[in-house]
C-alpha cells in the first residue's frame, strides 16, 4: 500500500471508528422515557392569581384526610378549581403559555355571543367562508343558505365549527375586528396569557394561552345562560340546504365533548355541563370542563397529554374532577381565579358588580377536535335546533342538561353571583383594564 493511500486509509478509520463504536449508545436512547423528551415549562411564568401558580410543576397543598393527586396524569398544563369561590385546588405549570386550538373558542363566545341576538338571520356569502386553515372543523355551512345565530353557535360549541366562527366573526365586523375584540375581552378578564391571532383556535403562529387563562375564561362564559344551555347541549338538529320548492331539511350533530355524550369508549361524566374541547396538530388535545356535584361546582383544564392513552385529554379531565370533588375543603388553595377588571368588590357587604355575560395564517396543521367524527348530513327528523338542542335527557347527559339550567345558575345570579366571592381589588397580580395580553415573542 502506497504512502498516500496508508495516511487516507487512516484518516477514514479516525473518522469512522468513533462512529461505530458510538452507535449502541445512540440506540440505546431510544428506550428513554417518553416524559424526557417533553419540552419543559418556563422557569418563571405569569403570577396571576398567586405566586404559587407561577411556579413550573404541581402545586397543591394536602390537608388531613385530602387524597393525593391522580398517578395518571402526563398533560404539560393543568388546573382545578372551585368556580364559585374562585379557589384553585391543584395546578400544574398553570401559567405555560400554549397552543389552546379550539378551546379558544370559549373565548370567542364569551366576547361575541352577547353582541348577536340568536333570532336573527344572515345569509351566508363566500366571503363569510374565506380564510379558514386547511383541515379545519366544519359543521357544514354553504354559501346562499341562510342560517340563524342560534344554528351558528349550536355549530360553533357542538361541532366545534370554524365556519360557523367564520360567519359570526363577519357579522361582528369580520375577522380582524373579531380578534381585536377578543385580545381586548382577554384583557378585561385578566387572561393575561392569552394571545389571539385566529378566533376560531386554528393553530397560528404566536396564538398561546393557559390552562389559567382558560378556566378564567370559561367561568365568565358560564355567567351567560345561552353560553351555558350551547355548551351542555349533547345533539341538535342543524339546518340543510334549502332547495327549491321543499322543505328544508335538517342533519343531526352531536357535540364532540365526549364527557358530556359518553362517545367511542369515553364514559359520560356525572354532574358534566360543558365546555370545550378542542385538538390541533400544534396543540395537542386541549379541553375545560365544568361539572357538579352536591352542590360543588368545579372548573378543570387539561392541555396536552403525552399519555398514550386513548381520549387521555377526558380521561385525565375526570380524574382531575374527582379528584377535586373528594378534596374540596381539605386542601390549602394554591392561588385564585381573578375577577375581570370591571368587577368591583365592596369588602363590607362582599357584594360587586360585573359586565354580565361577559384570522389567521395557518401553520399547516389540520384541527380535528378530538379524533375522528362522522361526517355532518345524516338526516334528522324535521324539526328546529332549538327544539332538538333539548331533547335528550338521560344519563349523565340529563343531569348535564339539568346542572346547566339549575345548578349551574348559582353562577349566573343578577350579574355576576360570583362576584359575591371575588378577592379583594388591590391584590399585587392585578393588571390595569388598559393593559392589554402581551404580544409573545416567541412561539411556545
Amino acid at each position: 500500500m502506497s504512502a498516500s493511500k496508508k495516511t487516507a486509509w487512516a484518516v477514514a478509520t479516525a473518522v469512522l471508528l468513533p462512529l461505530v463504536i458510538a452507535a449502541p449508545a445512540a440506540h440505546a436512547d431510544e428506550g428513554k422515557d417518553a416524559k424526557d423528551k417533553q419540552p419543559k415549562p418556563p422557569a418563571n411564568m405569569s403570577a396571576v392569581g398567586g405566586a404559587a401558580l407561577g411556579r413550573p410543576g404541581t402545586q397543591v397543598q394536602l390537608g388531613a384526610g385530602a387524597p393525593v393527586l391522580p398517578k395518571e396524569l402526563s398533560a404539560r398544563s393543568w388546573i382545578v378549581a372551585d368556580a364559585e369561590s374562585g379557589q384553585v385546588l391543584a395546578s400544574h405549570n398553570a401559567h405555560w403559555r400554549l397552543a389552546p386550538a379550539s378551546t379558544l373558542k370559549m373565548l370567542f363566545a364569551d366576547t361575541v355571543l352577547p353582541k348577536l341576538p340568536k333570532t336573527q338571520n344572515h345569509l351566508v356569502t363566500n366571503q363569510d367562508l374565506a380564510g379558514m386553515g386547511s383541515g379545519s372543523s366544519l359543521v357544514g355551512i354553504k354559501e346562499k343558505q341562510t342560517y340563524s345565530v342560534h344554528d351558528l353557535w349550536l355549530g360553533v360549541f357542538l361541532r366545534s365549527g370554524n365556519d360557523a366562527v367564520h360567519v359570526l366573526s363577519a357579522m361582528n365586523g369580520g375577522v380582524p375586528q373579531t380578534v381585536k375584540d377578543m385580545n381586548a375581552r382577554a384583557a378585561e378578564l385578566q387572561a393575561l396569557d392569552t394571545y389571539v391571532v385566529s378566533p376560531d383556535g386554528y393553530d397560528a403562529p404566536r396564538q398561546v394561552s393557559s390552562a389559567y387563562d382558560l378556566t378564567l375564561i370559561a367561568r365568565s362564559g358560564m355567567q351567560n345562560a345561552d353560553f351555558r344551555e350551547y355548551a351542555a347541549t349533547p345533539r341538535a338538529a342543524f339546518p340543510g340546504e334549502q332547495k327549491p320548492g321543499k322543505k328544508r331539511e335538517t342533519f343531526e350533530i352531536q357535540n364532540t365533548n365526549r364527557l358530556l355524550t359518553g362517545d367511542l369508549g369515553v364514559a359520560p361524566y356525572q354532574g358534566i355541563a360543558g365546555v370545550k374541547n378542542g385538538n390541533t396538530t400544534h396543540a395537542g388535545s386541549t379541553f375545560t370542563g365544568v361539572a357538579e356535584r352536591n352542590g360543588k361546582v368545579l372548573l378543570v383544564t387539561v392541555m396536552n397529554p403525552s399519555s398514550k392513552e386513548q381520549h387521555a385529554v377526558y380521561k385525565e379531565t375526570a380524574r382531575l374532577l374527582d379528584w377535586g370533588f373528594a378534596a374540596a375543603g381539605k386542601v390549602t388553595p394554591v392561588g385564585e381565579l381573578v375577577p375581570p377588571t370591571s368587577a368591583r368588590t365592596d369588602a363590607g357587604t362582599g357584594t360587586g358588580t360585573g359586565t354580565g355575560s361577559g384570522a389567521s395564517a395557518g401553520t399547516g396543521s389540520g384541527e380535528s377536535d378530538g379524533g375522528a367524527e362522522p361526517a355532518p348530513g345524516k338526516n334528522a327528523p324535521d324539526g328546529s335546533a332549538a327544539s332538538a338542542a333539548s331533547e335528550e335527557k338521560s344519563g349523565g347527559v340529563g343531569i348535564a342538561l339539568s346542572v346547566a339550567g339549575g345548578a349551574l345558575l348559582l353562577l349566573a345570579g343578577a350579574v355576576f353571583l360570583v362576584n359575591r366571592r371575588w378577592p379583594l381589588a388591590g391584590s399585587g397580580s392585578r393588571r390595569r383594564r388598559s393593559q392589554a395580553p402581551l404580544d409573545p415573542d416567541v412561539n411556545p
